[in-house]
């Protein structure tokens, strides 16, 4: 019987096939890494057997949604509500019965948006249960693993609006196509962007970072950082939320164009 495979290190589902795929690109390209055990595949019906999805509240119009126990790279979801409708912010690869009740309770999905290919995870099985499309840069078609699936919508350019008040935003760096989601009525106005691992926090929350590859601990060029900084700085935003850390609650673009520069003068060789 075919099955919706499903990468464990990951979290992508592939097209229905009797036996697991021979590997997983996205896995195997430099930005990841195939197990060290060996490459090994879940469905989506055997997740749901011992995983659930648990939501938070973050602040009013902006839900959480993560995994337990955590799956794949064991990124969060993140639910963003407005006026226009409903959209999601990068995607978890459990998807059960619950998650849907309780997003349909929260006024369902108008819109899903993904920002690189590492949270591509089953965004087809999202898309046909909410009849939301999924709208992923261009650049980033070939890592669609289910590439025939009528759920997608590609978009080109530098930006795109999907909903009233939310511009997606082409940074590149991590991948060509990386994506970033400007909400601009978020926080009565101070608006909120939301960064995949494009930018991520760190421990000092005066700074933040980029990396080419987070696992195995690649850097970004100079050029490709000053690319992200520069795409973001028009966007008037407070806060800064990525897809693993603490959030950054003031001064979030200041915080990416110090920590730009910064970097590019470490990368450049300049104390």
């Amino acid at each position: 019987m075919a099955e919706h495979f499903i990468c464990t290190t990951c979290g992508t589902q592939y097209p229905a096939t009797d036996q697991p795929p021979a590997s997983c690109p996205i896995c195997e390209d430099e930005r990841q890494y195939v197990n060290p055990d060996g490459q090994e595949w879940t469905t989506l019906e055997r997740l749901r057997e011992n995983h659930r999805n648990v939501f938070n509240e973050a602040w009013a119009g902006l839900t959480t949604i993560r995994t337990e126990p955590s799956f794949a790279i064991g990124q969060r979801a993140h639910l963003i509500q407005t006026p226009a409708g409903n959209i999601l912010w990068d995607c978890v690869t459990l998807l059960d019965d619950e998650t849907v009740e309780r997003i349909q309770a929260l006024g369902g999905l108008a819109a899903i948006a993904i920002s690189h290919p590492h949270f591509h995870t089953t965004i087809a099985e999202w898309s046909h249960t909410f009849d939301a499309p999924v709208h992923i840069h261009r650049d980033n078609q070939q890592y669609v693993m289910r590439p025939n699936d009528s759920a997608i919508e590609y978009w080109q350019g530098e930006t795109f609006e999907p909903l009233l008040g939310i511009t997606l935003i082409r940074c590149g760096g991590h991948y060509h196509g990386s994506t970033a989601l400007h909400w601009a009525n978020a926080g009565d106005g101070q608006g909120a962007l939301f960064t995949g691992d494009t930018i991520r926090e760190v421990a000092d929350h005066r700074w933040v970072t980029f990396m080419y590859s987070y696992p195995n601990s690649i850097p970004l060029d100079a050029s490709s950082v000053r690319r992200i900084a520069d795409a973001v700085a028009p966007y008037r935003f407070e806060r800064l939320h990525s897809a693993f850390g603490r959030p950054l609650t003031t001064d979030a673009n200041g915080a990416i164009q110090r920590s730009a520069e910064r970097y590019i003068a470490r990368v450049e060789g300049v104390r």
